[in-house]
């Protein structure tokens, strides 16, 4: 009987280890969120889309109704690590841009026509980027700093804007907490931006704060439901706030690709428009 009793125990080891093992296996959208950096030679790809369309403002303290404006950006951002430690990325970001004014319908973004009375569009910034970690006893905190270089000669042709002419240095500072349910997840975003290098950009010797958090739940491995709250304050030459809140997932749709959706809803704000976003995006990790 003992015999038999120290075969079963022997047989039962590996099946135990290995379901512990797949157990505290995790998923890419619950580990590498924005906090998280690369290893050397691993590479994360993202293309996002954001259509913001609005039909209001609120100027001087005063809202009201306008004709509608649609701004559309496709952003990628390219990173992969260069540190044996996993302390280093290095990246490049890029935005086209396609906006539309005079009431046109919000899908006409996706027409990126020439048509400079009502609609501009282009490549209109590229970014050099690094992404670190200060604190080493603290891995879930980085800092990604971006050099921001603008590639349109005017802002507003025919009062049509496309992207500010000004530089942009920026620092993002990221840091994420995953409770120990492994469940929940609660991520938190400070963006701080430099503007300067253009008289005549609006955005000229402004600094920009925004504040972001957002709470993630996991239903599965593969799948996260989230919800946030963003804020922006510029100031400077030229001042205005805004805040959103929203919500939306992603779906982990293999090993290397993940799919993300999100809606958000310019709730107030002072001499800014105000409207709705909508954004899709798709991340490769390999």
């Amino acid at each position: 009987m003992k015999k038999i009793l120290a075969i079963v125990t022997l047989l039962a080891l590996p099946f135990s280890g290995f379901a512990q093992e797949e157990k505290e296996e995790k998923s890419n959208i619950q580990t590498y969120t924005p906090s998280k950096l690369l290893k050397k030679g691993q590479w994360d790809i993202k293309w996002f889309n954001n259509l913001y369309t609005e039909t209001k403002e609120r100027v001087k303290g005063i809202k009201r109704d306008k004709d509608r404006e649609n701004y559309f950006t496709t952003s990628f951002d390219i990173f992969t690590g260069i540190s044996e430690t996993s302390s280093l990325n290095v990246g490049l970001l890029f935005d086209i841009r396609s906006n539309t004014i005079g009431d046109r319908s919000a899908f006409d973004v996706f027409e990126f026509d020439s048509d400079k009375t009502t609609a501009r569009s282009g490549l209109t910034s590229i970014a050099p980027a690094v992404k670190f970690n200060p604190l080493k006893k603290v891995s879930n905190f980085t800092i990604q700093t971006a050099f921001h270089i603008p590639l349109v000669d005017n802002e507003s042709e025919n009062s049509v804007f496309l992207d500010q002419t000004a530089y942009t240095f920026q620092n993002r500072f990221f840091y994420d907490y995953t409770f120990p349910s492994g469940d929940w997840q609660l991520f938190t975003e400070l963006n701080t931006e430099y503007n300067f290098g253009d008289e005549d950009s609006f955005a000229n010797k402004t600094f920009v704060l925004a504040p972001g958090v957002f709470m993630s739940y996991f239903p599965s491995k593969e799948t996260t439901v989230l919800g946030f709250v963003q804020h922006q304050q510029r100031m400077g030459d030229f001042e205005q706030d805004y805040t959103a809140l929203g919500f939306g997932g992603k779906y982990q749709l293999t090993q290397v690709l993940n799919l993300e959706v999100l809606y958000s809803n310019f709730v107030r704000g002072e001499d800014t428009g105000l409207g709705q976003s909508f954004n899709i995006g798709l991340r490769a990790l390999f």
